[in-house]
């Protein structure tokens, strides 16, 4: 068995479901989101990022990609969030939750083409 790709698998995953945890309830409800849960799936989708790293092969490549997309898509609704509680006078609403949550919805897409391109490796393995 090899660790590194066990270790790989478990974050990718790990990813993938936090993300969804954070993403599912009304879009528009700040109280469906919270924000320790976004903090979580922003720092283990940048060690998935940091995992995948000096992989040279194609797949990796493509995994190394969906990463970055994942990393920029919740980087941009961080911002979004710091801005929205820290500068706006308006604070959190449910406007602001949308484009939180759609930019999270973005990143869980790259998450699932993620563990969907993982999967397919593991089948195309021959033994």
């Amino acid at each position: 068995m090899n660790v590194e790709k066990v270790v790989f698998g478990f974050f990718a995953v790990l990813a993938l479901t936090l993300n969804l945890g954070f993403v599912i309830g009304d879009v528009d409800n700040p109280a469906h989101h919270h924000v320790v849960i976004f903090f979580l799936v922003v720092v283990v989708n940048i060690i998935v990022t940091g995992l995948k790293l000096g992989d040279r092969s194609q797949i990796g490549a493509l995994l190394l990609a969906t990463s970055l997309v994942a990393d920029l898509e919740l980087i941009a609704a961080a911002i979004v969030w710091t801005f929205a509680e820290h500068v706006s006078t308006a604070g959190l609403t449910g406007d602001t939750m949308v484009i939180i949550v759609s930019l999270a919805s973005g990143a869980l897409v790259a998450n699932v083409v993620s563990v969907g391109v993982i999967l397919a490796e593991t089948l195309m393995l021959r033994r």
